[in-house]
């Protein structure tokens, strides 16, 4: 075990490797991760950071020492002024706590009941749709998913006093990620009390956010004065009910804090997945019409349902690889050491700023051979089985894994399936598609497609499309 640093780059005596970083974070800490190896270390201003890029040392961060890793500051300092102290950015026994009560209200039992609205509402969504229009698909993904998480989350079908409770809630956390991002732009969170444009923007957000999902929580215990809490078929009504071992329940900031975690990890990470999605397909003809080929096989033009999902195993292929290319949280919150330790033979100490990136992970040959290249035929069952456990990792990983991942999958399984068997997407001629990396990571400037319609293809051809993209 050595006493020396990893290696790294040198940067500058001050500012580190800060104006490198922030040309392009992802594809520099993936420069990294090929120069260095399994650890890097390198200085972001007066931070001392630690890339790593090793499944193991990953599961000793978030599993085997994972006591001794906790939130970065800075990650808790910007995330809470919106997302109060929800799953993303509690800790310890009380992160547990509401991990615990939150638990049931995403058994597979029940989200498996979401199916239903899922697919209502992307056909809703289709109503709209006529081909050769030109749609904003990033945005469209996104307000999709507002509303499907809206209604499964709080039942959206309910309007408030002030309007429609999915586009307050969700203008007001879109404003509040917003702010959030140009925090994590500057490097650190302004002040609450100076009045800039984020700040007035932030607490008015906040606000609206707070006065909307208290007056329905209010709602929902006035109706509860001589009885319990009624199962309205929400993910709310289970946060509601749940009760620790101790008998207690969560309070309503503690409900409020819940709520707005789910909403802003529950559309926003889903939307960005399938956006790459199409990107991607529209850049493939081949994986395509091998998808469409899958589509017209197993549903023959008819709506998609649950139990459709088994025999659609190329569309889900076709998700995960979209994931690895273009994780939507491409890299996990900062991880501080709170006391001295080592991590593949190289010491840590105490204050160590740990990065973990499942965008750098996913472009590692040693795991996914050519890597740059969209190849939804990888995954197969056995190339899962062997794949080590943290290098692949779109949800995170450990305790801390994300609670609604089977949520996501299923709704941008059924999203995806509902939608390619109508329509093809094709991006505006001349429109180059960068990514924007923040909280997450979308396309800069939103995604610009045409719609073209598709019919179902007959069997035969159907038989020689699968024949054709057997290997891409």
């Amino acid at each position: 075990m050595t006493t020396q640093r990893p290696p790294g780059p040198q940067g500058n005596f001050l500012l580190g490797t800060l104006r490198d970083f922030g040309a392009d974070q992802p594809n520099y800490l993936l420069q990294l991760a090929k120069t260095y190896g399994d650890i890097t270390y390198f200085k972001l201003a007066q931070f001392h950071v630690y890339l790593l890029a090793n499944s193991d040392y990953i599961r000793e961060v978030l599993v085997t020492q994972a006591d001794t890793f906790e939130k970065a500051p800075l990650d808790k300092k910007i995330l809470s002024k919106f997302l109060g102290n929800g799953l993303l950015t509690s800790e310890g026994s009380f992160h547990a706590r509401q991990r615990r009560l939150a638990q049931p209200a995403f058994h597979t039992k029940r989200i498996r009941t979401y199916a239903d609205v899922m697919v209502d509402y992307t056909e809703h969504l289709l109503e709209a749709w006529q081909p050769g229009q030109t749609h904003d698909v990033a945005e469209e993904m996104m307000r999709l998913t507002m509303y499907i998480v809206s209604k499964t989350l709080f039942d959206a079908d309910a309007v408030t006093e002030t309007g429609d409770t999915a586009v307050i809630v969700g203008q007001a956390i879109h404003d509040l990620q917003t702010a959030s991002n140009n925090d994590y732009r500057r490097g650190f969170p302004l002040p609450d009390w100076l009045p800039t444009s984020d700040n007035r923007k932030r607490n008015r957000a906040v606000g609206l956010y707070s006065h909307t999902i208290d007056q329905i929580i209010g709602e929902r215990r006035a109706t509860a004065v001589d009885g319990p809490i009624q199962d309205t078929g929400d993910l709310l009504s289970m946060l509601m009910l749940a009760q620790d071992e101790d008998g207690s329940y969560m309070n309503d900031r503690q409900l409020r804090d819940e709520v707005a975690t789910l909403f802003a990890a529950g559309h926003e990470t889903t939307s960005n997945a399938l956006s790459w999605t199409w990107y991607l397909l529209a850049q493939h003809p081949e994986a395509e019409a091998k998808l469409h080929a899958e589509l017209d096989t197993v549903l023959d033009g008819r709506t998609p349902t649950l139990d459709d999902l088994p025999s659609l195993p190329y569309a889900l292929q076709v998700i995960k690889e979209a994931m690895r290319l273009y994780p939507p949280a491409w890299i996990l919150n900062g991880r501080v050491a709170v006391a001295d330790t080592h991590i593949g033979g190289y010491p840590m100490p105490k204050g160590s700023t740990i990065f973990i990136a499942p965008y750098v992970m996913h472009r590692l040959p040693q795991h996914f051979p050519d890597p740059e290249r969209f190849l939804p035929e990888r995954w197969t069952p056995e190339m899962e089985k062997a794949l080590p456990k943290y290098a692949y990792m779109p949800f995170g990983g450990g305790p801390r894994v994300c609670i609604g991942n089977a949520f996501a999958m299923m709704e941008a399984h059924l999203i995806l399936a509902t939608i390619a068997q109508h329509y093809r997407l094709r991006l505006v001629p001349g429109t180059t598609v960068t990514p924007k990396s923040q909280i997450t990571m979308s396309p800069e400037g939103g995604l610009p497609m045409v719609v073209e319609a598709r019919s179902v293809m007959p069997v035969a051809a159907m038989n020689g499309a699968i024949h054709q993209t057997a290997v891409v």
